[in-house]
């Protein structure tokens, strides 16, 4: 006996029926989206990240991002009576599972947390903006952001006490692990051109306004991976690794349009007008709709990057 697609789907609605499933319910659970947030760390807000989305007719599932490592997957999230929870494993500090109980009221939330030390924290946070539209129909020329020989609009990340970063020749230089760096000069949507070098086994990174990591890492010859060279980490996988070999320039022609980004490394497309879902480990803050700066990573080991220059939209 042949089935056509439409007795397919009327056997499909009889037995979500017989089975006590509404597929065509029009309640969508309140917690469902993406939510930027703030966790208490001491007399600090550090940045963090959460997407909770349905799983076929019942289940919630989602994304955790903390302010450190990368984005997690929450095998089940619950949801009653406003109020959220859901535990993941460690990932790279501690030892315990964290807890996450929080209350949803409309387009905020807040709560509290055990870390993965089962340390307690509070958090709180509200509906991410979708930061979705139309890219700009022009652009301004691009303008140099690194002087020859000196660190003019450029700033150490706030809570570091010295600066290892230095420029000679044109060439932005971190010897060795330190203090990350960032722009006095905030930019929404940008046209980003940066070149970079480091040794063997180092690790960098370009944050985008401050809160995409666009991964820069030694991972010549690896699989492509969100978090290896050309990944926005943790999220975005590029289509192929066009890594160079340590030691050797590579290039990065970035641009971010809301929360469209195409990365373009060492001339060829990798990343193409993909959706950042939301902030990256290690991100200055998760404020998503306000422009940012442009952050380097200097805490992961040796790095030099030169010829950064950025375009922005013209009205």
């Amino acid at each position: 006996m042949q089935y056509s697609i439409k007795n397919y789907k009327t056997f499909t609605f009889l037995l979500a029926a017989l089975l006590g499933f509404n597929l065509n319910a029009q309640d969508v659970p309140e917690v469902i989206g993406q939510w930027d947030l703030e966790v208490q760390l001491g007399d600090q807000w550090v940045p963090s990240w959460l997407e909770v989305k349905q799983s076929g007719s019942k289940a919630l599932v989602g994304y955790y991002v903390s302010y450190a490592g990368s984005a997690r997957p929450i095998s089940e999230v619950h949801f009653k009576d406003k109020l959220v929870s859901f535990s993941i494993p460690p990932q790279w500090i501690g030892s315990q599972y964290m807890m996450f109980t929080g209350t949803v009221n409309g387009d905020a939330m807040e709560g509290n947390l055990l870390d993965h030390t089962g340390t307690p924290h509070a958090f709180r946070g509200v509906r991410a903006p979708k930061l979705l539209y139309a890219e700009p129909e022009k652009w301004s020329k691009p303008k140099p952001l690194l002087k020859e020989n000196a660190l003019d609009g450029w700033m150490v990340a706030a809570g570091s006490d010295t600066n290892q970063w230095f420029v000679k020749d044109g060439v932005l230089t971190s010897p060795a692990s330190g203090a990350n760096l960032l722009t006095e000069e905030k930019f929404m949507d940008f046209k980003l051109h940066i070149e970079f070098k480091y040794p063997e086994h180092s690790n960098s990174g370009v944050y985008l306004r401050g809160r995409y990591e666009v991964q820069v890492e030694d991972s010549y010859g690896k699989e492509p991976s969100s978090v290896y060279l050309g990944g926005v980490y943790g999220f975005l996988t590029p289509n192929e690794n066009v890594a160079k070999k340590a030691g050797e320039w590579q290039i990065y022609d970035i641009t971010l349009v809301g929360r469209r980004v195409t990365v373009v490394a060492n001339g060829k497309t990798i990343i193409h007008r993909q959706i950042i879902p939301g902030i990256t480990g290690g991100a200055l803050d998760s404020k998503e709709g306000e422009p940012g700066p442009i952050y380097l990573q200097g805490d992961h080991g040796p790095v030099e990057y030169r010829n950064i220059t950025i375009a922005i939209p013209e009205k």
